[in-house]
């Protein structure tokens, strides 16, 4: 088996998908073109709920275990919302100046950037930076966490990398079904993928 191979497909709800997130039964998605969050059953690729993001701009999306957090380059602040309500708890302010992807590692959040191709592990207390390293390729997008590693992609290579969270060293690489993987999510055993090409959102086997 190859890492990348595809397990799973549909169409994404609208036709502009960006970022993925995972809450434990169901994935969660906003859209380029509507600037609506979608929480989406994840076998057959029906939506649950939806509501307007806090602001149109975003990039990156991640689950806490209790609430998304939603990353705007307009705005330039990481979001906190209730997934039930879509109301915002609060905000932070991001350590670069064009935030994109997110993720959760059970304790913090990771943020990578746009403009300064750094990705960022941010207290999500005080929104203090704890480190940070450069990401392999120009143009990231997309973070996940699978519970001791990064996964990312950029928007120019379509190539999903595997990285150690210390020095953001590349664990392996492969490439995402698709060249504009715009989203990441890890349910725990495969990887999701939403392609802003194709308007389709993908599981990827890891094995």
């Amino acid at each position: 088996m190859t890492a990348g191979r595809i397990l799973h497909s549909f169409p994404s709800p609208a036709g502009l998908p960006a970022d993925l997130a995972w809450d434990g039964r169901s994935l969660w998605n906003f859209d380029f073109g509507t600037d609506i969050m979608y929480q989406i059953e994840p076998v057959t690729g029906q939506v649950i709920r939806t509501f307007a993001l806090p602001a149109i701009d975003g990039r990156g999306l991640t689950f806490d275990g209790r609430n998304l957090w939603y990353s705007d380059r307009g705005t330039n602040l990481l979001y906190e919302i209730d997934p039930i309500t879509g109301q915002v708890i609060r905000t932070l302010s991001t350590p670069g100046g064009d935030p994109s992807g997110l993720a959760w590692d059970g304790r913090t959040l990771w943020n990578s950037d746009f403009t300064t191709d750094l990705i960022y592990q941010i207290d999500p207390v005080t929104g203090q930076v704890i480190q940070s390293f450069a990401t392999p390729g120009d143009f990231p997008i997309a973070l996940a966490w699978d519970g001791r590693s990064l996964y990312h992609v950029n928007d120019i290579t379509g190539i999903v990398f595997q990285m150690e969270p210390v020095r953001g060293q590349i664990i392996r690489s492969f490439s995402a079904p698709s060249a504009r993987p715009f989203g990441l999510a890890f349910d725990g055993r495969a990887l999701w993928n939403a392609d802003i090409g194709t308007n389709t959102i993908y599981q990827l086997s890891l094995t």
